[in-house]
């Protein structure tokens, strides 16, 4: 047992050729899943469904059980987002083929698996010199895209009937981003209290969120590395002394790599 838990220790830890090609096998998988609940988010429950759900969720419960288990303070990761995120996802496609009432909650909760791109992104940031180099506009793009999906799978269930379908989806993918550009074409509106309040969230947040990856964008680039003497986390491309403290760093380069 010893060396079983050693091993998966080392495959999602380590730095070996086997372990890198482990946790790329991992992002391949969570972006294949992210695609494909987006995907199905509008289609009608179905037997095909329900048996490729049953499918994807055994090995994301096998992959947060690993997680847990190498873990060394299991109580503080099983209250991070990803992990809530996860375990909603899971129960939502393991326990959807008991429910035999309106699943379109369950659509909003596997559009949860989109947070799992943050713990994506934390291996692209050990893994990636150029992840590194464009992190803030990266993370600005993951943002948007999360809220976008997220929140048209929230529009979905409240303004549509289930199993309105797809073209019923792509006008509430429309709508959410009609909204939160705040161009309003009005086609398409909120009758409820509660869609009205959901508006005027979608509003707000995603014109903070357009204004984020605007500034990503245009900002000059800076490199995340902590400077050991001050703290200091974000430095020129080409810093070889911190501007604050002036400590010598040792950002890592391309020509380093090469070297």
């Amino acid at each position: 047992m010893e060396n079983l838990h050693r091993t998966i220790r080392l495959l999602y830890t380590g730095q070996s050729r086997k372990a890198r090609r482990f946790r790329y096998g991992l992002i391949v998988f969570d972006a294949l899943t992210i695609v494909y609940f987006i995907a199905t988010a509008a289609l009608p429950s179905s037997s095909m469904i329900t048996m490729m759900n049953t499918l994807l969720g055994l090995p994301i419960l096998i992959d947060l059980m690993a997680r847990l288990w190498i873990s060394e303070n299991r109580r503080r990761d099983l209250t991070k987002i990803y992990t809530l995120a996860d375990i909603a996802v899971i129960l939502s496609l393991l326990l959807a083929p008991l429910i035999t009432e309106n699943l379109g909650f369950l659509r909003v909760l596997r559009g949860l698996r989109l947070i799992h791109a943050y713990h994506l992104l934390r291996d692209l940031r050990r893994e990636s010199l150029f992840f590194r180099r464009h992190e803030d506009a990266i993370l600005a793009s993951v943002n948007l895209f999360v809220f976008i999906f997220v929140t048209t799978s929230l529009v979905f269930v409240v303004a549509f009937d289930e199993g309105a379908g797809l073209t019923s989806y792509i006008d509430a993918l429309y709508f959410t981003v009609a909204t939160l550009t705040t161009t309003g074409y009005g086609d398409i509106t909120m009758t409820t209290p509660g869609g009205k309040v959901l508006t005027v969230f979608i509003m707000v947040v995603g014109v903070a969120l357009f204004v984020q990856l605007a500034r990503a964008i245009f900002q000059p680039s800076k490199i995340k590395y902590k400077c050991p003497e001050c703290g200091l986390n974000r430095h020129d491309l080409d810093a070889i002394h911190c501007k604050h403290c002036g400590e010598p760093l040792k950002i890592e380069t391309e020509g380093s790599d090469s070297g």
